[in-house]
């Protein structure tokens, strides 16, 4: 996710709970935690016409290795990407990364990173038989997003190509054609990396596809091509296009994005129409190697659908790479209206039937009497102890308990050792969704029906339960149904683009799953709208064909045509920010069938300091008959980005305020005749100042509605700006919120902050670590050792340490200073510099990305050198948003106690 950087640093593609609690400082002891691969890097060359020592080479690639060769520079080749005119470089092995960045020819040079394995919001894996008798599914996403009505038009992605770059496709599911290669759905493509990998090892490609250990592109290629007139009368949005599997994750572990940037160029030489990438970190930046890749096969004439990311609850700012792609379509998730679920009979009382969460109905024959482990229905630890000698042998009921305080896996174990075998656990308040119970037989049920159950079962009433084999699913409509997934990333960019782009139905997604896995599994994430949106994509190309300009144009023809969305369900509630809506909802009958083209699809305002109030966009009819149009302004709610009082970002969901701009549009209203084109100034207003603590960033958000004679004339441009100025948003945490102490800060080999002057020797756990978080991104990060009597005032004062970076000889960019105050700081020697930073989430937890940390377990600086022994400092400096590197005014510093070298 970055350009010459160490931007995806720190993907966190699933959101863990919010951890605001103290940390220990202990936990970080001796602990490196960036995602990157030690010593590997892709660079990225010129065109041969543009290296000056190009000789009679054929390939610029060459003329870089002669030219490294030459200067006696080690480096290993891995990989080689050569595609004209999208991307040509290679992934190398080296320690001298300041030598190669000086070298001619080479244009960019960025850290491997790895991505963390796409891992659903929600997973429930359906067990069970098929029934070929249960009833039609309503394909609840189809008819949102109009994509029912053009399966009756006959229109279902005939002749389109869709690469799916995940992790493996199983093409024996009936659903997906059952095979491999001509003839079938899944075509062909390519494994990467075999069953093994896990990102830290070695890749064992070969050349087939096949996934049934992880299932995620399994469930991604069903939502592009399932076949109708499987058991659950569900199809894909593109059910008659060409799939291809590009296999880039093993069972379980991550991918290193030079193996990404491999499956996209592969992608494009074998002529895939779409690629679609269910997979990212959270970034919150456009410049990644993979995010540079995918945005520029967009740009060529290709569409690319990314997911948006799942880390809505660490709020704004956080959207993915590589879906931040300037070209790119990032998918949005929007919740299912409806959730297939199943329903129990209740015999003995008039009862209507108990829906319960799961996809089969459970295999429980026969009726079955119910026994409550307590009579009291507000109970908070119902089971979480074992139950009393009392209990009777409970193997021959339906036993229902209250959920609440210990894990469901407890209660049910306390249950088992009385016999119990079938449980139904009713709600308490937490909401009802699919609970995970390990091996026993158990589901959710909603409160007040199991509230009902204790009470006849107190009453001694005779009720006995039932789970009907046939005729028991159920469309259980989902109260969040129709508005944005929680989990869903929300943007913008840290350089403000638009993200995410559009959104797409993403959550209680029913889709094949491979068959060992179970053949079908309700899946939720914007991993779920993203192949949605490439099976969208693939119904506009069917349609509209295959050209640049109709792929290039799509992501505006969805953006313009979409559907706005609303914050909630309540009256009056302010439509949902578009940071986190996009434009809204794909509407695929709308965005085929319009005879008005309205472009550009986005306006950015920017922030206050960099305000740009002017601007233009058209609308042209390309119908048979004279339209008129009337325009106006529908805002959405504001989002206030960073807590009050705090450096901090607001956790989702971001709150709003229906305060936003105004607009003064010219002309309001026309009419065009066919073929005549209109063009509109939009004078956008921003909110006062004065309404707002302009602290929390508020970012403004809404559409200009145009609207002509018909619903498929009826089109908005969406446009974002900010209250405030970025260059004012501080990045470097220096409180002491997470762990009790302020940072950043110098562990020494005990793991306690290093407070004064200390001498390290480098044997054993003798080193220091640096600890950091950034509250935002930066553009630009520097870490270097400086004398230790250096005459330097920092921003951030030694107490309250401001800095971030991975020490390390193999993490670095080292580039010559371009002048401005800061060329007046003498360095010893550089040890890190990247590009392109990503803010930190608030889990701060052992596996989540709430903290960077790394060990300087060698003595050397950046290049592979010895430092001398002697007495340092540790200088971080970081660059804020829209800062001017020449500028030392907009860079925040912190010097870290001195630091002794005694190797």
């Amino acid at each position: 996710m970055k350009s010459a950087a160490f931007w995806a640093l720190l993907p966190s593609l699933l959101s863990a709970s919010l951890v605001y609690a103290v940390v220990p400082i202990s936990s970080v002891k001796g602990k490196s935690n960036l995602p990157f691969v030690p010593n590997k890097f892709i660079i990225e060359v010129d065109t041969l016409s543009d290296i000056p020592t190009k000789r009679s080479f054929t390939r610029s690639l060459d003329a870089v290795y002669a030219s490294l060769q030459n200067r006696a520079i080690k480096f290993d080749v891995t990989k080689e990407f050569d595609s004209n005119g999208v991307f040509v470089g290679a992934a190398v092995v080296l320690n001298d990364v300041a030598a190669i960045a000086s070298t001619p020819g080479v244009k960019a040079i960025r850290p491997v990173v790895r991505f963390a394995q796409p891992n659903p919001v929600k997973s429930h894996v359906v067990t069970g038989p098929t029934d070929s008798q249960l009833p039609v599914d309503s394909e609840s996403t189809h008819v949102l997003t109009g994509v029912d009505k053009l399966h009756a038009q006959g229109i279902s992605g005939a002749g389109i190509k869709i690469g799916i770059i995940d992790t493996g496709t199983d093409y024996t599911h009936p659903s997906l054609g059952g095979g491999i290669g001509p003839g079938h759905k899944v075509i062909g493509g390519f494994d990467f990396v075999g069953d093994a990998y896990d990102g830290t090892n070695t890749p064992v490609p070969d050349p087939d596809p096949l996934d049934q250990c992880n299932g995620h592109g399994t469930h991604v290629a069903g939502i592009i091509g399932a076949n109708p007139g499987n058991a659950f009368n569900i199809s894909g949005v593109a059910f008659s296009a060409s799939i291809s599997s590009y296999r880039v994750f093993g069972c379980t572990g991550s991918v290193t994005d030079d193996i990404l940037v491999e499956a996209l160029l592969q992608g494009v030489k074998d002529g895939q129409d779409i690629l679609t990438l269910s997979l990212g970190g959270a970034d919150g930046w456009t410049e990644g190697t993979a995010t540079v890749v995918a945005s520029r096969i967009a740009g060529a004439g290709k569409i690319v659908t990314i997911a948006a990311g799942n880390d809505g609850a660490f709020g704004s700012w956080f959207t993915s790479g590589p879906g931040n792609g300037i070209n790119v379509i990032s998918a949005a998730s929007l919740d299912n209206t409806v959730i297939p679920l199943q329903n129990a009979t209740v015999h003995g009382v008039d009862h209507p039937p108990i829906t319960y969460f799961d996809t089969f109905p459970l295999p429980v024959p026969g009726n079955l009497p119910i026994f409550a482990t307590s009579n009291d229905t507000t109970v908070v630890d119902d089971a979480c102890n074992p139950l009393p000698d009392s209990t009777p042998d409970l193997s021959k009921f339906v036993v229902v308990v209250r959920r609440g305080t210990c894990t469901f896996v407890q209660k049910l174990t306390n249950i088992a050792a009385k016999g119990g075998q079938v449980s139904l656990i009713y709600d308490n308040g937490n909401g009802f969704a699919d609970i995970t119970v390990g091996n026993f037989t158990a589901v959710l049920i909603q409160a007040a029906d199991g509230e009902f159950l204790v009470q006849q079962f107190a009453a001694g009433v005779p009720v006995t339960i039932s789970f009907p084999q046939t005729g028991g699913s159920f469309n259980f409509p989902d109260p969040a149904g129709g508005l944005i997934s929680s989990f869903t990333s929300y943007g913008p960019t840290n350089d403000f683009f638009f993200k995410p782009a559009v959104a797409a139905p993403g959550g209680n997604i029913l889709s094949t799953f491979p068959v060992p896995l179970g053949s079908f599994a309700v899946l939720s994430g914007t991993s779920m709208a993203t192949p949605f949106l490439a099976g969208s994509s693939a119904l506009l190309l069917s349609v509209k064909g295959k050209s640049a300009a109709v792929a290039t144009s799509a992501r505006t023809l969805f953006e313009t045509t979409a559907q706005m969305i609303g914050s909630s369900k309540t009256d009056g509630a302010p439509l949902q920010t578009l940071t986190q809506q996009g434009a809204g909802l794909v509407n695929v009958f709308n965005a085929i069938h319009t005879t008005t083209v309205v472009s550009p699809g986005e306006l950015i305002l920017n922030d206050t300091a960099n305000f740009n109030p002017v601007h233009q966009f058209t609308v042209k009819n390309t119908g048979t008959s004279a339209k008129t149009f009337k325009l106006s302004h529908i805002p959405a709610g504001t989002a206030l980005t960073v807590q009050a009082g705090t450096i901090f970002a607001s956790d989702g969901p971001v709150p709003l305020v229906p305060a936003g701009a105004s607009v003064t549009l010219a002309p309001p209203t026309f009419t065009l005749r066919p073929g005549q084109t209109q063009t509109i100034t939009a004078i956008f207003h921003p909110p006062p100042q004065s309404a707002f603590d302009t602290s929390t960033f508020p970012v403004y958000s809404g559409f200009i509605q145009i609207a002509g004679p018909s619903a498929l004339d009826i089109l908005h441009v969406s446009y974002l700006g900010l209250l405030g100025s970025l260059r004012e948003k501080q990045v470097v945490d220096d409180t002491d919120v997470f762990f009790g102490v302020p940072l950043p800060a110098l562990l020494d080999s005990q793991g306690d902050v290093q407070d004064s002057p200390t001498n390290y020797t480098f044997v054993g756990d003798d080193v220091p670590t640096l600890l950091w978080r950034l509250a935002f991104g930066t553009p630009a990060f520097r870490v270097d050792l400086v004398n230790a009597n250096i005459n330097f005032k920092p921003t951030i004062t030694s107490r309250a340490l401001g800095g971030f970076g991975g020490l390390g000889p193999f993490f670095s960019f080292p580039s010559p200073h371009g002048g401005g105050t800061f060329a007046q700081v003498k360095i010893v020697g550089a040890l890190a510099e990247f590009d392109f930073v990503s803010r930190n989430d608030d889990d701060t937890s052992a596996t989540g990305d709430g903290f960077s940390s790394f060990v300087l377990d060698t003595p050397t600086f950046a290049n592979g050198t010895t430092i001398p022994n002697g007495a340092y400092r540790v200088l971080v400096r970081a660059l804020r948003v829209t800062g001017n590197p020449a500028r030392e005014e907009d860079w925040e510093s912190w010097l870290s106690p001195v630091v002794g070298v005694f190797a």
